[in-house]
């Protein structure tokens, strides 16, 4: 009995993200009532704030998954790349890439930052992100692919750009253009971290 409780439960917390995912991406924050998304779940308004405070904490639940999906696909990428300095830039790629969706420009880039705030858009931001970066340049210098220097304030710096370029992205009028030009930036700036050929 508990375990089936524990089911609904959950399967009611997935609805209402899907729903609001959904409406998020289509309509943004500001133009979706929380009506809607109880409507488009299929569950009462009761159930919306038995699992979330209020709206601004599904949307917050709705970006960790676009987060989380977004590492999901940058592992992918580099885990297909064959050395370490191939998978740091794979893994840099494939962020820009899931730029290029209409979804993550609405959810992630747009409004996360008005609605979260910079400090919870940013730390949800580096929480997903962040290790993975530190990861890759670490394992790029241990192969000597990059100079040696604090993965710290690299990590953060990258991250930082990579940010802004998937800005830049979701607000340029060609994407596509804009994505190929900030990825070819973001290559140029990795290759000046590479140790001088001698």
């Amino acid at each position: 009995m508990a375990s089936s409780k524990a089911a609904q439960s959950e399967a009611t917390r997935e609805a209402l993200l899907a729903a609001a995912r959904l409406l998020f991406a289509e309509r943004g924050y500001a133009g979706t009532p929380t009506e809607e998304i109880v409507r488009r779940a299929g569950v009462t308004r009761g159930a919306l704030y038995h699992h979330f405070r209020d709206k601004q904490a599904l949307f917050e639940a709705v970006y960790e998954q676009v987060h989380t999906e977004i590492g999901r696909q940058i592992v992918a990428a580099a885990g297909a790349a064959p050395g370490p300095w191939e998978k740091l830039l794979a893994g840099n790629q494939a962020f820009l890439d899931a730029c290029l969706e209409p979804a993550v420009q609405r959810i992630a880039l747009i409004d996360a930052p008005a609605v979260l705030g910079w400090d919870a858009w940013r730390a949800v931001e580096a929480r997903h992100g962040l290790a993975l970066l530190q990861a890759g340049l670490q394992t790029a210098m241990d192969a000597g692919a990059l100079e040696r220097q604090p993965v710290g304030p690299l990590s953060h710096l990258l991250l930082a750009a990579l940010s802004d370029a998937a800005m830049i992205i979701a607000r340029a009028r060609d994407v596509r253009a804009t994505r190929r030009e900030m990825g070819e930036t973001v290559e140029r700036l990795l290759e000046g971290l590479r140790p001088a050929r001698r």
